[in-house]
């Protein structure tokens, strides 16, 4: 028999039914590295049609690996665990006709079936609500096709930071150790009612929600996140998320915690600029009712809205959030989930670039900017990445 392996599954509905997803990972079981990762959305069904379908999806990412493999799974649904257990019997025709296909994927005697409580299987769940964020039908990634024999090492548990390259710079560059650096992740929030009209909205009010839309730029940008070590291997993997208080950031936030499975913390420092009377208004409502204020707060940096901000009064405080940030500790990754006017204040100050530019940025929905903080210089790894 081959070494084994771990299937963790869940699902869930927004309603019961409702909108649905489902969620599965395989681990190896000697390391407990994840080999496999599987999630859809369902449209609109039961929680409990979800939960099956995790289940069905992860026994055959299981299979694909290695289809001699002794398969645990783990879940958080009694229902599921005692009816494959067969201990409870399967009323629902539903549930009964997905069963039956998941007991076909593997022989009876492979596989067996814990019930684990539900914070034990956040990863799963994860991937589950990142399936319902996106609503993208299916979400296959395979991240190692080998299963370690006895005594082998294969990759890292999850959750694990892998070790960091021996290289450090040397010379010149030796300014530029990782070791020493605090490393910004900042994420603009996805499309909202107000951005697809263009209307200005600032930090000073809760602010609309995303749009079906927005959702699924954050789901993607969270994914992005969470592989950002594959594209800039230097790079400390996040260990925190921290949010600007606004309901889009908020909902950004989570599904990059979700993602990566950390908590999400609120600055209030990290919010958008205040806009003031502008509030909600478009920049031609602006021109019409504040003849010429609009070009100048575009243009000089130091032009603040009536009752709101100028780029520069932002910048302030966001440049004390960073200086408390770089006090918590360096050598390691913040995400932040914050807005167009506010990082372009962190690139701006970072890049020492005159506030009259700081406008000139572009900073996509969704887009990634990566500063380092290094003890005597700002690295600028790149400025509205899309994801």
């Amino acid at each position: 028999m081959s070494a084994g392996l771990v299937v963790e599954a869940d699902g869930g509905s927004r309603g019961n039914p409702g909108p649905a997803g489902y969620g599965a990972l395989v681990r190896d079981a000697a390391t407990g590295a994840v080999l496999a990762e599987r999630a859809g959305y369902l449209g609109v069904t039961t929680n409990n049609v979800a939960e099956y379908t995790g289940l069905l999806e992860g026994l055959r990412a299981a299979r694909g690996i290695d289809a001699a493999a002794r398969v645990h799974v783990r879940m958080d649904s009694r229902l599921v665990v005692e009816q494959m257990s067969g201990t409870w019997q399967i009323k629902h025709d539903a549930l009964r006709a997905i069963a039956t296909q998941a007991r076909a994927v593997l022989p009876p005697g492979q596989v067996t079936y814990e019930w684990i409580p539900r914070a034990q299987n956040s990863a799963a769940d994860a991937l589950a609500n990142e399936a319902m964020d996106s609503r993208e039908p299916s979400i296959a990634r395979d991240l190692a096709h080998a299963v370690a024999e006895p005594g082998e090492t294969l990759g890292t548990p999850e959750g694990t930071p892998e070790p960091e390259p021996a290289w450090r710079p040397a010379g010149a560059f030796s300014a530029l150790d990782p070791a020493q650096a605090l490393t910004l992740v900042l994420v603009r929030h996805g499309v909202t009612p107000m951005t697809l009209v263009g209307g200005l909205s600032g930090g000073d009010v809760p602010g609309p929600p995303l749009t079906a839309q927005g959702r699924t730029q954050a789901a993607r940008a969270a994914d992005a996140v969470h592989r950002l070590h594959e594209t800039w291997h230097d790079l400390p993997r996040p260990t925190h998320v921290v949010a600007s208080p606004t309901v889009r950031t908020q909902e950004l936030g989570r599904a990059i915690g979700r993602r990566l499975g950390l908590k999400v913390t609120v600055d209030e420092r990290l919010r958008e600029m205040e806009f003031g009377q502008w509030e909600a208004l478009t920049p031609a409502q602006v021109e019409e009712r504040w003849p010429g204020d609009f070009a100048r707060w575009f243009s000089e940096g130091t032009f603040a809205p009536p009752g709101g901000e100028s780029y520069v009064q932002v910048g302030e405080r966001v440049a004390q959030a960073v200086e408390d940030l770089r006090a918590a500790g360096t050598g390691r990754t913040v995400v932040v989930a914050g807005h167009a006017a506010m990082i372009r204040t962190f690139v701006g100050r970072a890049l020492r670039m005159p506030p009259t530019t700081w406008s000139s940025l572009r900073v996509p929905p969704c887009s990634l900017t990566i500063l380092r903080y290094f003890p005597t210089t700002t690295e600028v790894v790149t400025v509205g990445y899309p994801t």
